[in-house]
Protein backbone atom coordinates (compact mmCIF):
# COMPACT_ATOMS: atom_id res chain seq x y z
CA UNK A 1 0.00 0.00 0.00
CA UNK A 2 2.71 2.18 1.10
CA UNK A 3 5.10 1.57 -2.71
CA UNK A 4 1.87 4.23 -3.81
CA UNK A 5 3.71 7.04 -1.55
CA UNK A 6 7.72 6.47 -1.99
CA UNK A 7 8.53 10.30 -0.90
CA UNK A 8 6.68 9.46 2.61
CA UNK A 9 8.68 6.21 2.58
CA UNK A 10 11.80 8.25 2.07
CA UNK A 11 10.69 10.57 4.38
CA UNK A 12 9.73 8.18 7.46
CA UNK A 13 13.30 7.39 9.15
CA UNK A 14 12.04 4.08 9.84
CA UNK A 15 9.20 1.45 9.97
CA UNK A 16 6.77 0.80 12.61
CA UNK A 17 7.89 -1.78 14.96
CA UNK A 18 5.95 -4.77 14.41
CA UNK A 19 5.82 -5.29 18.51
CA UNK A 20 3.43 -2.02 18.24
CA UNK A 21 1.87 -3.39 14.90
CA UNK A 22 0.83 -6.58 17.37
CA UNK A 23 0.07 -4.21 20.16
CA UNK A 24 -2.44 -1.88 18.16
CA UNK A 25 -4.01 -5.37 16.87
CA UNK A 26 -4.58 -6.15 20.83
CA UNK A 27 -6.11 -2.50 21.39
CA UNK A 28 -8.20 -1.83 18.60
CA UNK A 29 -10.47 0.03 21.33
CA UNK A 30 -8.22 2.27 22.81
CA UNK A 31 -6.59 2.21 18.84
CA UNK A 32 -9.80 4.14 17.96
CA UNK A 33 -10.13 5.95 20.83
CA UNK A 34 -6.58 7.91 20.46
CA UNK A 35 -7.28 8.16 16.46
CA UNK A 36 -10.41 9.97 17.00
CA UNK A 37 -8.21 12.55 19.78
CA UNK A 38 -5.42 12.54 16.98
CA UNK A 39 -8.17 14.11 14.42
CA UNK A 40 -9.38 16.45 16.15
CA UNK A 41 -5.89 17.74 17.50
CA UNK A 42 -4.49 17.59 13.99
CA UNK A 43 -7.56 20.13 13.42
CA UNK A 44 -6.93 22.15 16.02
CA UNK A 45 -2.93 22.39 14.78
CA UNK A 46 -4.04 23.40 11.63
CA UNK A 47 -6.62 26.43 13.00
CA UNK A 48 -4.25 27.40 15.60
CA UNK A 49 -1.34 28.09 12.62
CA UNK A 50 -4.67 29.81 10.66
CA UNK A 51 -4.85 32.06 13.63
CA UNK A 52 -1.01 33.13 14.44
CA UNK A 53 -0.25 33.69 10.86
CA UNK A 54 -2.87 35.39 9.47
CA UNK A 55 -0.40 36.72 6.98
CA UNK A 56 0.69 34.21 5.26
CA UNK A 57 -1.88 32.82 2.23
CA UNK A 58 -0.52 29.76 1.48
CA UNK A 59 -0.85 28.56 4.80
CA UNK A 60 -3.95 29.74 5.52
CA UNK A 61 -5.44 28.17 2.24
CA UNK A 62 -3.70 24.56 2.81
CA UNK A 63 -4.42 24.74 6.64
CA UNK A 64 -8.41 25.75 5.98
CA UNK A 65 -8.40 22.71 3.66
CA UNK A 66 -6.90 20.58 6.37
CA UNK A 67 -8.92 21.39 9.03
CA UNK A 68 -11.95 20.28 7.49
CA UNK A 69 -10.44 17.07 6.65
CA UNK A 70 -9.26 16.33 9.86
CA UNK A 71 -12.80 17.15 11.13
CA UNK A 72 -14.47 14.77 8.82
CA UNK A 73 -12.08 12.33 9.64
CA UNK A 74 -12.81 12.90 13.61
CA UNK A 75 -16.51 12.70 12.67
CA UNK A 76 -16.14 9.13 10.79
CA UNK A 77 -13.82 7.26 13.74
CA UNK A 78 -16.39 8.72 16.46
CA UNK A 79 -19.24 7.17 13.98
CA UNK A 80 -17.51 3.64 13.84
CA UNK A 81 -16.65 3.98 17.49
CA UNK A 82 -20.77 5.01 18.29
CA UNK A 83 -21.31 1.68 15.99
CA UNK A 84 -19.30 -0.74 18.03
CA UNK A 85 -20.33 0.97 21.41
CA UNK A 86 -17.14 2.32 22.04
CA UNK A 87 -16.63 5.26 24.48
CA UNK A 88 -14.97 8.12 23.68
CA UNK A 89 -12.95 8.98 26.61
CA UNK A 90 -10.09 11.29 27.84
CA UNK A 91 -6.55 10.23 27.14
CA UNK A 92 -2.92 11.29 28.30
CA UNK A 93 -1.10 12.62 25.19
CA UNK A 94 1.79 10.04 24.04
CA UNK A 95 5.19 11.20 24.60
CA UNK A 96 5.78 11.40 20.50
CA UNK A 97 4.22 15.01 20.15
CA UNK A 98 4.92 16.49 23.14
CA UNK A 99 8.82 15.15 22.38
CA UNK A 100 8.84 16.73 19.28
CA UNK A 101 7.53 19.94 20.32
CA UNK A 102 9.48 20.74 22.63
CA UNK A 103 12.39 21.24 20.21
CA UNK A 104 10.56 23.62 18.79
CA UNK A 105 12.76 26.93 17.85
CA UNK A 106 11.41 29.97 19.92
CA UNK A 107 12.11 33.18 17.15
CA UNK A 108 10.26 33.68 13.80
CA UNK A 109 10.47 32.14 10.89
CA UNK A 110 11.95 28.99 12.35
CA UNK A 111 9.40 28.68 15.42
CA UNK A 112 6.47 28.19 12.16
CA UNK A 113 8.96 26.32 10.06
CA UNK A 114 9.98 23.61 13.23
CA UNK A 115 5.90 23.22 13.39
CA UNK A 116 5.46 22.64 9.99
CA UNK A 117 8.21 20.22 9.99
CA UNK A 118 6.82 18.09 12.63
CA UNK A 119 3.34 18.47 11.21
CA UNK A 120 4.50 16.56 8.16
CA UNK A 121 6.17 13.98 10.70
CA UNK A 122 2.94 13.56 12.33
CA UNK A 123 1.18 13.14 9.17
CA UNK A 124 3.86 10.94 7.36
CA UNK A 125 3.74 9.06 10.32
CA UNK A 126 -0.10 8.33 10.83
CA UNK A 127 -0.33 7.56 7.08
CA UNK A 128 2.03 4.35 7.57
CA UNK A 129 0.70 3.30 10.47
CA UNK A 130 -2.77 3.13 8.79
CA UNK A 131 -1.27 1.51 5.34
CA UNK A 132 0.46 -1.15 7.98
CA UNK A 133 -2.56 -1.77 10.24
CA UNK A 134 -5.27 -1.95 7.60
CA UNK A 135 -4.53 -6.13 6.35
CA UNK A 136 -4.97 -6.83 9.90
CA UNK A 137 -8.11 -5.76 10.81
CA UNK A 138 -11.39 -6.54 9.95
CA UNK A 139 -12.82 -5.29 6.73
CA UNK A 140 -14.61 -2.04 7.72
CA UNK A 141 -11.61 -0.77 9.82
CA UNK A 142 -9.46 -1.99 6.91
CA UNK A 143 -11.54 -0.37 4.41
CA UNK A 144 -12.08 3.06 6.29
CA UNK A 145 -8.39 3.06 7.01
CA UNK A 146 -7.18 2.71 3.56
CA UNK A 147 -9.57 5.75 2.42
CA UNK A 148 -7.27 8.08 4.73
CA UNK A 149 -3.85 7.33 3.34
CA UNK A 150 -4.45 9.89 0.14
CA UNK A 151 -5.32 12.81 2.39
CA UNK A 152 -3.09 11.73 4.91
CA UNK A 153 0.00 11.76 2.35
CA UNK A 154 -1.07 14.97 1.07
CA UNK A 155 -1.15 16.94 4.56
CA UNK A 156 1.83 15.63 4.45
CA UNK A 157 3.25 17.22 1.67
CA UNK A 158 1.60 20.32 2.26
CA UNK A 159 3.18 21.10 5.42
CA UNK A 160 6.62 20.27 4.04
CA UNK A 161 6.34 22.49 1.17
CA UNK A 162 5.08 25.31 3.73
CA UNK A 163 7.99 24.96 5.93
CA UNK A 164 10.51 24.94 2.89
CA UNK A 165 8.23 28.27 1.55
CA UNK A 166 8.53 30.03 5.03
CA UNK A 167 12.07 29.15 5.83
CA UNK A 168 13.92 31.65 3.61
CA UNK A 169 16.42 29.02 3.37
CA UNK A 170 17.01 25.73 3.18
CA UNK A 171 15.42 22.83 5.78
CA UNK A 172 17.26 20.02 4.98
CA UNK A 173 19.10 20.18 8.44
CA UNK A 174 16.17 20.61 10.32
CA UNK A 175 14.43 17.88 8.93
CA UNK A 176 17.27 15.64 9.27
CA UNK A 177 17.43 16.75 13.29
CA UNK A 178 13.69 15.48 13.57
CA UNK A 179 13.62 12.25 11.93
CA UNK A 180 16.21 11.33 14.00
CA UNK A 181 13.90 12.50 16.63
CA UNK A 182 11.21 10.85 15.15
CA UNK A 183 13.20 7.46 14.78
CA UNK A 184 13.79 7.77 18.41
CA UNK A 185 10.47 8.36 19.91
CA UNK A 186 8.96 5.61 17.75
CA UNK A 187 11.38 2.59 18.29
CA UNK A 188 11.76 3.35 21.74
CA UNK A 189 9.10 1.56 24.29
CA UNK A 190 6.20 3.34 25.82
CA UNK A 191 4.26 1.86 28.78
CA UNK A 192 0.67 3.06 27.46
CA UNK A 193 -0.24 2.39 23.39
CA UNK A 194 -1.34 5.11 21.18
CA UNK A 195 -1.35 5.69 17.75
CA UNK A 196 2.02 7.01 17.96
CA UNK A 197 3.76 5.42 20.79
CA UNK A 198 6.79 3.52 20.72
CA UNK A 199 6.43 -0.51 20.83
CA UNK A 200 5.43 -1.85 24.21
CA UNK A 201 7.58 -1.50 27.37
CA UNK A 202 7.70 -2.52 30.97
CA UNK A 203 5.28 -1.01 33.40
Amino acid sequence: MLSAYPELVEFLPCKSPEAWVNWAIENQTLLLNDHAHCEKKAASTAMSLMYRYVDRDNLLHKMSRLAREELLHFEQVHKLMRKRGVAYEHLTASRYADGMRKHIRTHEPARLVDTLIIGAFVEARSCERFAILAPHLDEELSRFYVSLLKSEARHFEDYLELAQEYANEAIDDRVAFFRELERQLITEPDVEFRVHSGPPGVN
